[in-house]
């Protein structure tokens, strides 16, 4: 499950996309406010980083796929990957990382994809007591394999741009970051809706190699 805490963020995450968004080369959108659209999470079976995709929007541009990596110290050789820190009023200084150089989001997501799991449940601490939190986007995989899919493996090599190619061990990981931009994926493939959106539309594919 995914924990969330009743907390402050300062610079909040969408704050520190505005900032980040405009220098990367396969960006082509407006400047201005980030709006988050919807999310959806995966879990990191050693409960040590946050792995949420963000869907946002700036301004009058296209939905916008952001997969991000949370985590409580700095990523050995993720210097290029780091969006930025922030600090969380329960959890402290949090490293926020371009998921993509983060070998923790290629692993869940290749596990979700090639298996089916989807998105974890999400819950939110309120003192003594955890209450659900219902997803505000919904995924779901056409095409995957089975409970035994193999393990992702390290991450062998990332191309970076829309899509987003990262090449691990055991298999090949496709993820689009402009939502409203054509093209097939191949293999099996991650769909989203969300509010506004009730038809599927593909954001992710994973192919074993």
């Amino acid at each position: 499950m995914a924990l969330i805490h009743q907390a402050t963020v300062n610079p909040t995450k969408v704050e520190l996309l505005a900032g980040w968004l405009p220098g990367r080369d396969w960006y082509t959108g407006p400047t201005g406010e980030v709006v988050r659209v919807a999310s959806y999470r995966f879990d990191d079976p050693a409960g040590a980083v946050g792995i949420e995709t963000m869907l946002v929007r700036v301004g009058d541009g296209p939905v916008l796929q952001m997969p991000l990596t949370y985590r409580d110290a700095p990523l050995d050789g993720g210097d290029e990957w780091l969006i930025g820190t922030t600090e969380h009023s329960v959890l402290g200084k949090r490293w926020v990382y371009d998921a993509f150089g983060d070998p923790v989001y290629a692993a869940a997501l290749a596990e979700a994809i090639l298996t089916g799991a989807g998105q974890v449940e999400e819950f939110v601490q309120h003192e003594d007591r955890l209450e659900r939190r219902d997803p505000n986007m919904g995924i779901a995989v056409i095409g995957h394999g089975s409970a035994g899919a193999p393990a992702a493996g390290g991450v062998q090599r990332v191309a970076e741009g829309d899509p987003t190619l990262v090449v691990t061990e055991t298999v090949e990981l496709t993820v689009r970051r402009r939502l409203d931009a054509g093209g097939e994926l191949t293999g099996a493939v991650l769909t989203g809706t969300w509010a506004g959106q009730e038809t599927p539309v593909p954001l992710a594919s994973a192919t074993p190699r």
